[in-house]
């Protein structure tokens, strides 16, 4: 698997550093392949803990594990995997208070949450950091796979200016999601994120993945950056971060 990089890109992937948000369905599958790729150390952010329902589409996790910190699990697992990858648990909800500084602390940010508060938040705060993202989500049978670079092109609010109403989108729990579609889109996800850490490719900046399983159809979205962007644009008027929960319930909008 290593052979495939070249020795000046394997040792950047080794002095590399990576924050996964959130280490459910999309989280598992990134975590899993950046370890196997070679990235020296890992951030894993979740507050959550392992249920049941999740193991459908949650590879970082098995039965044995429920009732565990996902962190920890997840730790075991990496771990299992290559012994000597540094791996650090953060066992908090990712918030307006900790974003930046945590951020800070990696190379690149994989935004693998499950719901817009997060992702305007991840969102703003790698813009206001200046941290690379790459972005995943899935619904149902859907997935969505694109890259941020702060300079480089839009952001996810040039593409998303405003979420949908609460009750318009229900969560993976209560809409459900085929198991398998996380696997593969968290597969591209760490495929962009080998990409920007190496240099190698072609990135999705500029460009959203839109991967449909049904159909098996795959088709890209060329974005553009807003100049009117509020966070990102030529005169941007957010410069700390907000209240995610209010934004997204409508407040601020």
């Amino acid at each position: 698997m290593e052979a495939y990089f070249t020795p000046a890109e394997q040792e950047r992937l080794a002095r590399s550093s990576v924050l996964v948000v959130g280490c459910g369905g999309l989280g598992s599958p990134v975590a899993y392949e950046l370890t196997a790729a070679g990235v020296g150390r890992i951030g894993l952010c979740d507050a959550d803990r392992v249920d049941l329902s999740n193991l459908q589409r949650q590879i970082l996790h098995d039965a044995a594990d429920v009732g565990r910190l996902k962190v920890e699990s997840g730790l075991s697992k990496l771990s299992a995997l290559r012994p000597e990858i540094h791996v650090d648990l953060h066992p908090v909800n990712l918030t307006r208070e900790n974003a930046l500084e945590l951020f800070s602390q990696y190379d690149l940010i994989l935004d693998c949450s499950d719901n817009f508060a997060t992702r305007y938040l991840v969102n703003d705060a790698c813009v206001l950091a200046r941290r690379p993202q790459v972005h995943g989500s899935i619904f149902r049978f859907d997935g969505q796979v694109t890259t941020f670079i702060p300079g480089q092109g839009p952001c996810y609010r040039c593409i998303y200016p405003s979420p949908p109403p609460p009750e318009a989108v229900p969560s993976c729990a209560e809409a459900g999601v085929i198991g398998v579609l996380p696997g593969f889109i968290g597969s591209l996800m760490a495929m962009e994120a080998l990409k920007v850490l190496t240099g190698r490719g072609a990135t999705l900046v500029g460009r959203l993945l839109v991967y449909n399983g049904l159909d098996m159809d795959v088709a890209e979205v060329q974005v553009r950056r807003n100049p009117d962007c509020p966070v990102c644009g030529d005169h941007p008027t957010i410069h700390e971060l907000i209240d995610y929960e209010q934004f997204c319930r409508g407040v601020g909008r």
